[in-house]
Parts: C-alpha cells; sequence; structure tokens
C-alpha cells in the first residue's frame, strides 16, 4: 500500500510538469501537505527541477528566508522585493506555518501570497499544518492567508510514512547489527 501512494504522488508531480503550460495559463498551484519528514519539500523539488530542465523560471524559498530579507527595509523596497519574486513562473514556499507568527510576519506572508494570487501565476506551498487547520485558521490574520492559498492551490497530502524516521531506524538497526555480529568473545 505504502508504494501506491507514492506511485501515486509520482505520477501527480509528473502530471503537474507534463500539463504545466495549462496549470500556469490558470494559475493552479498545488497545496502539500502531510507528516514532519514525509517527502513534501522532495516532492516539491522534483517539480521544480523537472521544470528548470524544461527552462521554466521556478524559486523555491520559504517564509524564514523571505521574512529575513524583508525585515529592516523601507516600504518601497519591500514591495518591489515581493513583486521580484512574481518574475518567477513557479514560486514554490516550503514549510509554511514554521515562520514567526508576528503581526509583521503575518502581514508580509499575506502580501507575498497575495501579491502572487494577483499576478495569476502559480504558487506550490509544503506544510506540514493539516487540511483542517487551514480551513479553520484560528484567527482572521492566518484565515486570510490560507483561504487565499486554498482559492488556488490544490490539496494533495503527501502519505508515505516518515522517510526520516524509516532512514534513522534501518541505520540503527544495521549499526547493532555490525556491533552485534562483529563482537569477538574475549580470547584469554
Amino acid at each position: 500500500a505504502r508504494d501506491n501512494g507514492i506511485n501515486q504522488e509520482i505520477k501527480l508531480a509528473h502530471n503537474y510538469v507534463s500539463n504545466w503550460e495549462e496549470m500556469k495559463a490558470n494559475a493552479s498551484g498545488l497545496l502539500i501537505w502531510g507528516d514532519v519528514g514525509t517527502g513534501k519539500s522532495f516532492f516539491a523539488g522534483c517539480i521544480a527541477n523537472a521544470l528548470l530542465e524544461k527552462g521554466v523560471p521556478v524559486l523555491m524559498t520559504n517564509f524564514s528566508r523571505i521574512l529575513n530579507t524583508l525585515t529592516g527595509m523601507h516600504f518601497e523596497d519591500r514591495n518591489q522585493f515581493i513583486n521580484s519574486l512574481n518574475r518567477y513562473s513557479l514560486l514554490i514556499i516550503d514549510d509554511l506555518g514554521i515562520e514567526r507568527n508576528s503581526d509583521f510576519a503575518l502581514e508580509q506572508v499575506f502580501n507575498v501570497i497575495d501579491s502572487r494570487y494577483r499576478s495569476k501565476k502559480p504558487l506550490i506551498i509544503t506544510t506540514n499544518l493539516t487540511l483542517s487547520e487551514l480551513n479553520n485558521a484560528a484567527d482572521i490574520a492566518h484565515k486570510r492567508i490560507y483561504d487565499r492559498i486554498l482559492e488556488r492551490c490544490i490539496p494533495v497530502r503527501i502519505n508515505n510514512r516518515n522517510i526520516r524516521q524509516d532512514n534513522a531506524t534501518a541505520n540503527l538497526k544495521q549499526a547493532k547489527k555490525i556491533l552485534l555480529n562483529n563482537h569477538v568473545p574475549n580470547q584469554n
């Protein structure tokens, strides 16, 4: 069952890329959600790489990086920077929800999403937030952001088992095997 999930997700990424012109024309993005470590960033990165190979300008970043850039900028420069993100045919924002939640941060997150929305260009978002959390935001500031995203981004749940955890478990098993099998009893 696990492989089916992965194959379905690979097929979906492939379909997004092979129907790129249509996705772009409709400003259709993806909202890739699921638990920590399930491969959401990897999935988004695969789409980015496939489109970059076709010569499509893609930027993959996150809000922590964007907010660091915007902090300390003048108002006009901020707008200019936010508009510059729309030069990319596809903007991928990784890990929505991990950035700080100050009023300034929320306002800038909204500005970036809204600017993208108005530019009529696709956006891919990855997040550990659940669809239910996105649909039932606790306050108006988050609701404005999530509503904009949900209006243009098709929700895709990445439902793999935790890849990082699986790798860690496999590595531990391997290390344990090496330690136990190579243990030579004292020869005295």
